[in-house]
C-alpha cells in the first residue's frame, strides 16, 4: 500500500489527480480510489455509513457514501461571524451538527458528493479553508487554548499561525478544483514538500506551561513556550511524538516526543521547515506504518537528527530551558484574562455540537455567536471557549448558557469533564469498536464505581478510541479503552494528568464487564491508599498495580 500511495502522490500533478472527473461522475456517490488518497490533502475523507452496509448490500446498492470535511483553523480560533457561517454550512450541507476535533478543527459529517464543492466554497466564504487539514503534510497547528495569560497566548498564536501558513503546500490545485480558480500554465514548485510530499501525516503543537492541554509530547513537532518577564522568550523544541499503532504489530507503537533544544521566536519558522524537510528526506517511504517521524528518529538517532536539523536551519539549537506542566485538561467556567476580559470554557461531550434533550448546544452557541463581540477557541479536549468577553457582556452570555443547558459541566463529574472520544462508528472506516456513541454509557458506569469509593470528584483522565490509531490520544490517559472488536477493547492504564507519561496495556480484548471488574479493586485501593493529591495513574505505578511502559521517554527538563 505504501508504494501505491507514493506513486499516487508523485503522479498526482500536484494533488490534482482525477478529482474533477470523480466529482463529475454521476454514476456513483464515491470517487476513484486514487482520488481518495488525494482528497485528504484537500481536507476531506470519503466515508460510508457502516450501520447501513449490510442492508444496502442485500439490496444490491452501493454503500451510503458521504464525505467528512475538516477545517484548517490554527489554534482553533474563529470569530462569531465565522461560527455562524459554519453552523449554517452544517445545517445546509452536512448532518446538522458541528464536531470539534482533538486538533482544534471543525469536522462536517455526511456531506454527499454533489454537495462537496458547494460546501468547500461556503467554508472559504467564511474565510476558512480545509487545505492540508488531512494528508501527508503538516496538519492543523494546535495551540494551548486556555487563555489565562492573554498577552502570552496572543504571541504564541501569532507564531503558530505563521508556522501553519509557512508549511502549507504550494500547489494551486485546491483553488482550481474547489474555487474555480483558473489554472496557471507551467510547473509548480513545492520547495518544502517536493513531488511526493511527506512519507506520512505530520502534526505540530504549541504548548504554554503550566498547561499542556495540547498534549505537546504526542506530536511530531512541538514548541513549549518559555516565559520570561511576562513575554515569550522562545520555545523548547520537541520532536518525534506520535500516538498511532497497529494491533498485533510490534513494529508500531506510541512514543513521546523528545526535547531537542531551544529556539528564539524569530527562529521558529526556519526550524519548523528544517524538521519537516528532514522527515521528507529521511522518512520511511517503503513501509507506511513505519513512516512517522518518531520511527525516523529511532532509525537515525536523536543526535544525528539534531545535527541534520541544525544544518538545514542554518543555526545551532540552544540548550533547552526548564519548564513544568501541571495538567493537560481544560479550565471550565469563567476565567479572567490579564486585559480584564473574560473567557468561558463550555463542555462539549465528544466535541459534538448538537441539540439534544440534555442541552441545545447548537442553538445555544448560535445565539451566543449572534451577540458575542470577542471570538471562540476550540480546545484540544473537544470543548469550546467563548473568549474575550467584555465585562459588560458577561451577564448576557451567562444567561444564554443557562437557557440552553450549556452549563452542564458544572453538574458533571471530573471524569465526565475530562473524557475524550474519537468519532469511530458508524462513519470512520478504521473503527473496530464504538467510541463517541459509547462514551456516555461507559462514563456513567465508571461514575457508579467511583461513587462507591467516594471518588466522584477524582480528576481521572479517561479516553476511548475506536481503533489503535489514537485520534483521542488514548495512550496518554490514566484509563484508556482502545477498540479491538465490536464491544471489546484493550484496557490501558498508568498515564498521568500532565501528558508526560505513556500508559501501558493491562488487559487485552475484554468486554465491558471485564473492564469494570478490573477497575473496581483498583478504585478501592486508590481510595484507601493514595497520597494527598496523588493522581490515579501515579498511584497505579507506585502501588505496583501497573507496570511502566517500557518505551517511556520522560522529559528530562521538567523543573522540580
Amino acid at each position: 500500500m505504501a508504494g501505491n500511495v507514493e506513486d499516487i502522490k508523485r503522479g498526482s500533478r500536484a494533488l490534482r489527480g482525477t478529482l474533477v472527473e470523480s466529482l463529475n461522475d454521476p454514476v456513483t456517490g464515491a470517487i476513484a480510489e486514487s482520488d481518495q488518497v488525494l482528497i485528504k490533502f484537500h481536507g476531506s475523507y470519503q466515508q460510508d455509513d457502516r450501520d447501513l452496509r449490510e442492508e444496502r448490500r442485500k439490496q444490491k446498492l452501493e454503500p451510503a457514501y458521504s464525505f467528512m470535511i475538516r477545517t484548517r483553523t490554527p489554534g482553533g480560533v474563529v470569530s462569531p461571524e465565522q461560527w455562524l457561517k459554519l453552523d449554517a454550512i452544517a445545517t445546509r450541507f452536512a448532518n446538522g451538527t458541528l464536531r470539534v476535533t482533538t486538533r482544534q478543527a471543525f469536522q462536517f459529517h455526511g456531506v454527499i458528493k454533489r454537495a462537496l464543492k458547494p460546501t468547500m466554497q461556503a467554508i472559504n466564504q467564511a474565510l476558512i479553508d480545509t487545505l492540508a487539514a488531512c494528508g501527508d503534510v503538516n496538519r492543523n497547528v494546535m495551540v494551548g487554548a486556555n487563555p489565562e495569560l492573554s498577552r502570552l497566548h496572543a504571541a504564541v498564536n501569532e507564531d503558530a499561525a505563521a508556522v501553519s501558513e509557512h508549511l502549507l503546500p504550494n500547489t494551486r490545485a485546491y483553488y482550481e478544483i474547489w474555487l474555480d480558480e483558473e489554472q496557471v500554465a507551467g510547473s509548480e514548485d513545492e520547495p518544502i514538500y517536493g513531488q511526493s510530499y511527506l512519507p506520512r501525516k505530520f502534526k505540530t503543537a504549541f504548548a504554554i506551561p503550566p498547561l499542556n492541554d495540547v498534549d505537546v509530547l504526542a506530536h511530531d513537532l512541538g514548541f513549549i513556550a518559555i516565559e520570561e518577564g511576562g513575554e515569550v522568550a522562545g520555545y523548547n523544541l520537541t520532536v518525534g511524538g506520535g500516538m498511532g499503532s497497529t494491533h498485533g504489530d510490534p513494529e508500531t507503537y506510541p512514543l513521546l516526543a523528545q526535547v531537542l533544544g531551544f529556539v528564539s521566536r524569530d527562529q521558529v519558522k526556519a526550524v519548523a521547515e528544517a524538521v519537516v524537510t528532514a522527515q521528507r528526506d529521511l522518512g520511511n517511504r517503503a513501509v507506511r506504518k513505519r513512516a512517522r517521524l518518531k520511527y525516523t528518529i529511532e532509525t537515525v538517532g536523536l543526535a544525528a537528527f539534531r545535527a541534520d536539523v541544525e544544518k538545514r536551519a542554518g543555526f545551532a539549537l540552544a540548550a533547552a530551558r526548564p519548564f513544568k506542566f501541571e495538567h493537560n485538561g481544560d479550565r471550565f467556567g469563567w476565567v479572567e484574562g490579564d486585559n480584564g476580559h473574560w473567557h468561558l470554557t463550555l463542555r462539549i461531550p465528544a466535541g459534538r455540537v448538537a441539540d439534544t434533550a440534555e442541552a441545545s448546544r447548537l442553538l445555544g452557541l448560535r445565539e451566543i455567536a449572534r451577540v458575542h463581540r470577542g471570538h471562540f477557541r476550540l480546545t484540544p479536549n473537544q470543548n469550546v471557549v467563548v473568549a474575550d468577553i467584555s465585562p459588560r457582556q458577561k451577564a448576557r452570555i451567562e444567561l444564554l448558557v443557562k437557557k440552553h443547558g450549556l452549563d452542564g459541566d458544572r453538574r458533571q463529574s471530573q471524569l465526565a469533564r475530562k473524557a475524550i472520544a474519537c468519532v469511530a462508528l458508524p462513519t470512520c472506516g478504521l473503527a473496530m469498536a464504538e467510541a463517541e456513541r459509547y462514551l456516555p454509557e461507559i462514563v456513567r458506569k465508571l461514575e457508579v464505581l467511583l461513587a462507591q469509593h467516594a471518588l466522584s470528584e477524582a480528576p481521572i483522565v479517561f479516553r476511548i478510541s475506536g481503533c489503535p490509531n489514537g485520534c483521542s490520544r488514548p495512550y496518554l490517559a490514566e484509563i484508556a479503552l482502545v477498540g479491538k472488536a465490536p464491544g471489546r477493547y484493550n484496557l490501558l492504564l498508568g498515564g498521568d494528568a500532565r501528558g508526560q507519561r505513556l500508559n501501558q496495556l493491562h488487559r487485552e480484548n475484554i468486554d465491558e464487564e471485564e473492564v469494570l471488574a478490573t477497575l473496581q479493586p483498583m478504585f478501592a485501593r486508590y481510595a484507601a491508599e493514595r497520597d494527598q493529591g496523588e493522581g490515579f495513574g501515579d498511584f497505579l505505578l507506585r502501588a505496583g498495580l501497573v507496570a511502566a511502559n517500557p518505551r517511556q521517554i520522560a522529559s528530562q527538563l521538567v523543573a522540580a
